[in-house]
């Protein structure tokens, strides 16, 4: 850059602009900045070399020997220096707030003063309203997390409840019931089971949620063997499908001398899957069959579950996977199984999605990270 240029351009900057002459030795490189004289007595001029005084200049103390380092030890990497903020009182007893920089441009070293004026007052209004902004966000968290207390004492209380009213049905079961009688009885059995699924999934769901990603085991002799949870979900959910003429099957050759343990957590893995595998059985139809596929996909597992059914509408797909999204029939459920599994598997690092399936029905799927063997 010419000389010449750079003097003009310092010259425009309202800043105290002085080059290095030799260690401890600057010239005054355009006009002086109006806040100079409200510090300094000393009549100085454009193109005066002066030494910088620590008694006028304490506060660069300590920063000039980082900038003759800085100069000394150039990296072109490095284009500027700075001081960090400081604060001076002048003559009136007012506050002024400077920085400075140490620079290098074209070979020569230049040392910048920069007063602060409006800019400071306006960092200091961004910060005090990021202050003000986490203290409601912190309050907001709180009150959140009271409304979680309150939701599980509440859910509690309706769970013991419920309780109670199913050691009532089964009692009755006992009673020489009316065919109408028992009918009404198998009605309640149904309407109790649904709303003990309703329950599981809220309180799975909420204490997720406050489950630190750190609190999740990664070691060898926690980490669940994600074959093993799908074969236990089968053999326990296999019985309901064959009820309603629907059939529940593992896909073919799967390898059993692979090593399938993946970072979670055995019981929730178990409920991720049991969700997926309930969520395909309510939106089946009679004589239809729903697959579970395992399969490596790199460094990750990936299990597919295929129905089906109708399949889930274009207009649905977008908060599938969002708190308290249901399809259309609602099915007596809270709309929170699929949230639930979404927030489980990406904190274990994982990934879950839906597609649909050309020939009719839906697939949803996830990947898990395996847990590396050392």
């Amino acid at each position: 850059m010419n000389t010449s240029i750079t003097n003009d351009m310092l010259t425009a900057l309202d800043i105290l602009a002085l080059e290095q002459i030799n260690e401890g030795l600057f010239k005054i490189i355009g006009n002086l900045p109006d806040w100079y004289n409200q510090f300094y007595c000393k009549e100085l001029a454009s193109g005066i070399n002066i030494s910088i005084p620590q008694e006028e200049f304490s506060f660069l103390k300590n920063f000039l020997i980082d900038a003759e380092e800085f100069w000394i030890n150039n990296n072109n990497n490095v284009k500027k220096l700075s001081s960090g903020l400081w604060t001076e009182i002048d003559a009136t007893g007012q506050e002024y707030q400077f920085e400075a920089y140490a620079i290098f441009v074209d070979n020569r070293k230049f040392l910048l003063i920069k007063a602060l004026k409006d800019s400071y007052k306006e960092q200091q209004y961004i910060l005090q309203k990021a202050r003000e902004y986490k203290l409601i966000y912190q309050q907001l968290l709180k009150d959140n997390q009271k409304k979680d207390v309150l939701i599980h004492c509440l859910i509690h209380d309706i769970a013991v409840e419920l309780s109670a009213i199913n050691c009532c049905f089964a009692l009755l079961e006992f009673e020489n019931l009316t065919p109408k009688g028992k009918e009404y009885l198998e009605t309640g059995i149904k309407q109790c089971l649904k709303q003990e699924m309703l329950i599981k999934d809220t309180l799975d769901a909420f204490s997720n949620e406050v489950l630190l990603p750190e609190n999740s085991p990664t070691g060898i002799e926690e980490a669940p063997n994600i074959l093993n949870s799908i074969q236990e979900v089968i053999e326990f959910l296999k019985p309901n499908f064959a009820l309603n003429h629907i059939q529940l099957h593992f896909s073919a050759n799967i390898d059993k001398t692979i090593d399938w343990t993946v970072i979670g957590d055995q019981s929730r893995l178990d409920r991720v899957i049991s969700n997926l595998v309930e969520n395909a059985y309510r939106y089946s139809v009679p004589d239809s069959t729903v697959t579970i596929g395992l399969e490596l996909d790199g460094e990750y597992v990936l299990v597919t579950v295929d129905d089906q059914g109708l399949g889930v509408s274009p207009e649905m797909v977008k908060n599938l996977f969002q708190k308290f999204s249901q399809g259309k029939d609602k099915s007596g459920r809270a709309g929170l199984g699929l949230y639930f599994c979404r927030i489980t598997l990406e904190r274990w690092g994982g990934i879950i999605g839906y597609l649909p399936r050309p020939e009719g029905g839906s697939r949803f799927w996830f990947r898990l990270p395996r847990l590396a063997l050392k």
